[in-house]
């Protein structure tokens, strides 16, 4: 469970971006290639799942990564940093993600406001 917002803002706000632990809040399938699929439920709403979503083609949205956002999803386990997932991109692929501290925290962020991830940072009892 996430802090408030006023909370939140404050504790990304103090924090250096490198050094936040991501966590994915969604799961994932991987295909034949080693590409992931985010699943996303396309309702949070109890009657809606069990009443309307049986009438649907799909229950759920999902999302296909690329290479590099396939590696990097996989690293979001709450464990690893922003920093120490970057220098496990470099050593995977090299100078074709260079620069990758830039690309590591953009893709970060964009994740964290479409609410894909969040930080470890900022869930309660931390």
């Amino acid at each position: 469970m996430e802090v408030g917002f006023l909370q939140r803002r404050k504790i990304l706000k103090n924090q250096n971006a490198l050094d936040l632990t991501p966590i994915r809040k969604y799961s994932e399938e991987t295909d034949e290639s080693g590409l992931v699929s985010i699943i996303i439920p396309k309702f949070k709403n109890k009657f809606v799942r069990e009443h309307i979503l049986p009438k649907l083609k799909s229950p759920e949205v999902k999302v296909k990564l690329d290479e590099l956002g396939s590696a990097s999803w996989l690293l979001f386990d709450g464990k690893n940093t922003v920093s120490l997932i970057a220098q496990k991109l470099v050593e995977k692929f090299g100078d074709r993600i260079q620069p990758v501290e830039e690309r590591i925290l953009k893709y970060t962020t964009n994740l964290y406001l479409n609410g894909f991830i969040t930080f470890k940072e900022i869930q309660k009892g931390n």
